[in-house]
């Protein structure tokens, strides 16, 4: 039996709670002018995973106006987080936003090319061990998802977690039947070449959930193991 439905969704959008009144404030500003950022049970499902893990180092691909950025500062006071964002308008507003919060010293926002700025990580990153990230949260443009991974990689420490946001692309993955526009085809079959690739991958294990509009969930094996891997 399907349980995932609207009127589920409804119930279990009704057990939501922020996590404080200023974080409210800022989802609500951000669900009014249609920006996105993580839906609701996804953020209750991913914060709970940040309270088990308790990452020290956090690397977040797709900033937008730093609300998820915050949220997990906010949940684990002892994480640092690295976060990448495209769009030099949200940037500003998200370190606007994070001042606000008075996490500045503990929120790195970097701008330009995800890619690009990852691959800087990679240069600057002597030793993986002590500079590298426990959990990864990989949100921004869908198309770009294993690249984002491939590139990842490299700078995670040994049992980290890669949580990738959206996988789902409101059931477009699972069937072509919810396609509605022909443009949505691209990332659609991007989308499914990933989850096929991270799902086979032997260094991680992987699970996909529908927890909002899919969250795939990655807990990588040994370090050394995922890098040689790669190489072959």
């Amino acid at each position: 039996m399907n349980i995932t439905n609207d009127k589920v969704t409804e119930y279990l959008e009704g057990l939501y709670r922020p996590l404080n009144r200023k974080l409210k404030l800022l989802r609500e500003v951000a669900e009014k002018h249609n920006v996105p950022i993580i839906l609701r049970d996804s953020e209750t499902f991913i914060l709970n995973i940040i309270r088990m893990k308790r990452p020290e180092r956090i690397l977040e691909i797709g900033t937008a106006v730093g609300y998820s950025a915050i949220c997990f500062a906010e949940t684990f006071p002892g994480a640092d987080i690295v976060s990448l964002e495209h769009s030099d308008e949200m940037c500003l507003y998200a370190l606007e936003n994070i001042k606000k919060f008075e996490l500045s010293q503990r929120i790195q926002v970097k701008p330009g090319d995800a890619l690009e700025s990852l691959a800087e990580l990679r240069d600057s990153i002597t030793n993986v061990d002590s500079q590298g990230f426990d959990l990864v949260f990989i949100d921004a443009a869908k198309s770009c998802y294993k690249e984002f991974w491939d590139a990842c990689i490299p700078l995670c420490r040994k049992e980290a977690v890669i949580l990738s946001d959206n996988v789902l692309l409101k059931a477009r993955t699972a069937s072509d039947e919810f396609i509605t526009d022909r443009r949505q085809k691209t990332s659609v079959r991007h989308m499914r070449k990933y989850i096929n690739y991270i799902t086979k991958l032997d260094y991680a294990d992987t699970a996909v959930l529908p927890v909002g509009d899919g969250v795939a969930v990655s807990v990588l094996k040994d370090r050394q193991d995922t890098v040689k891997e790669q190489q072959l």
